[in-house]
Order: C-alpha cells, then sequence, then structure tokens
C-alpha cells in the first residue's frame, strides 16, 4: 500500500489549546504505516467543527487518498465532526462507519454513541473515528483489509476477476 498516501486529523479543542497531548493521533499514524500507507508529518490538530472541515478540505485539495480523523463524533455539544465531515463528502459510505461501530460495541458498549461517518470527497476516503487510543486501534483493525480495496475502487478500479470466472 505504499502508493496510498494518508492523513491523520485530530478533532480535539483542548489538545488544539495545548491543555493536554493527543494520544490518538500518532497511534492512528503509525497504524497506517504499519498498513503500508505513507503518512507524511504528525496528525494535523484542530478544534472541533469548522477547522475540521477546513483541515479535511485541504487533505482533498493535496490528493491524499485516505484521511482518518479522531474525535469529535459523540453527543456533546462540542462533538461536531460528523456535521463538518458531511458538508465535504460527496457521498457517504455508511458500511465503513456501521462495521467500526459493531467491531467496538461488544468490548466498548459506548461505542454505539459514535456519529462517525465513512464517504468518499473527491477521489479521497474519510473515515471518522473516536477519539481514543482504543477507537484507533478499532478503526485500523476493520479498515486494513478495506484499504487496498477501497482504494483502488475509488481510483476508478474493477472488481477483481475471480480465478472462476469464465
Amino acid at each position: 500500500m505504499s502508493d496510498i498516501t494518508a492523513r491523520v486529523i485530530v478533532a480535539s479543542n483542548r489538545a488544539a489549546a495545548g491543555i493536554y497531548e493527543d494520544t490518538s493521533g500518532p497511534r492512528l499514524v503509525a497504524g497506517l504505516r504499519e498498513l503500508g500507507c505513507t503518512v507524511t508529518g504528525d496528525p494535523v490538530v484542530v478544534p472541533d467543527g469548522e477547522p475540521v472541515a477546513e483541515a479535511l478540505r485541504q487533505a482533498v485539495a493535496d490528493g491524499i487518498d485516505v484521511v482518518l480523523t479522531s474525535g469529535g463524533t459523540g453527543v456533546t455539544p462540542t462533538d461536531r465532526t460528523p456535521e463538518a465531515t458531511r458538508g465535504v463528502l460527496d457521498f457517504e459510505v455508511p458500511g465503513i462507519a456501521e462495521a467500526i461501530r459493531a467491531h467496538s460495541r461488544d468490548k466498548v458498549p459506548a461505542a454505539a454513541l459514535s456519529r462517525g461517518l465513512a464517504g468518499v470527497a473527491s477521489h479521497t476516503l474519510i473515515v471518522n473515528l473516536p477519539g481514543s487510543t482504543g477507537g484507533a486501534k478499532d478503526g485500523l483493525a476493520v479498515l486494513g483489509p478495506l484499504l487496498r480495496h477501497t482504494v483502488d475502487q475509488i481510483r476508478g478500479g474493477d472488481h477483481p476477476q475471480s480465478s472462476g470466472a469464465g
């Protein structure tokens, strides 16, 4: 997957203000690199809301293949990442977000509260993940087997033919 470029955007009002150091973003960067993606630089840390949308639009303009966001997906009044993301997406891919929630739900019942989205903007896959290291780990576990095929499809690739096709 070395031909797949990726970026991590952390939506955190407190981390952006320097109140605490985010730990989920570096975990996502490391996980994407373990999956063979090219991730340049550190996670982009921004306050939740419109700054997330701006960072997403920049990643799309930069031609990044995969953008993972961390944080801002819950139900508190300041959690605005899904709304910011929806405004950037051309279309949603709900099965990805549903799979991430389902993967986490048995271990962490509060995972059902995540409003994270997944979808495509131009030629970029965008996936919202919860803002925890556990959410990052679970998101990567679900995305790992999907990334290459998803990016290939977004680039216009055809479905692979099975060996028994005639």
